[in-house]
């Protein structure tokens, strides 16, 4: 498995942007599809957005939907997520996620490796 570890949370003001990055150890990381996810306190932990392997591909919730960017560099092992227009409702802390045998699921129990997570706060 890959380890994970996320950068770049921090407190920002509503319509504001933020940039998390993951940076993954181990040889296999372009086999892997990675996947931002955030956790609000006493909420599940819920899917923000998904890049394949190749980084041709990419999925987000209705939520984020054209507000956030995931993408990849597979030559530094790295995902990044940019966040713009960020909301209140946004506050979370996101971690970012691996799978190695994607089976097109979403929900973040099929998601294998994961990092410790970072804050995010948006004030209004």
């Amino acid at each position: 498995q890959v380890q994970l570890v996320e950068s770049g949370g921090g407190l920002v003001q509503a319509g504001g942007s933020l940039r998390l990055s993951c940076a993954a150890s181990g040889r296999t990381f372009t086999r892997y599809t990675m996947g931002w996810f955030r956790q609000a306190p006493g909420k599940e932990r819920e899917f923000v957005a998904a890049i394949s392997w190749s980084g041709s591909s990419t999925h987000y919730a209705d939520s984020v939907k054209g507000r956030f960017t995931i993408s990849r560099d597979n030559a530094k092992n790295t995902v990044y997520l940019q966040m713009n227009s960020l909301k209140p409702e946004d506050t979370a802390v996101y971690y970012c996620a691996g799978d190695q045998d994607f089976s097109g699921s979403y929900y973040y129990r099929d998601f294998g490796s994961w990092g410790q997570g970072t804050q995010v706060t948006v004030s209004s």
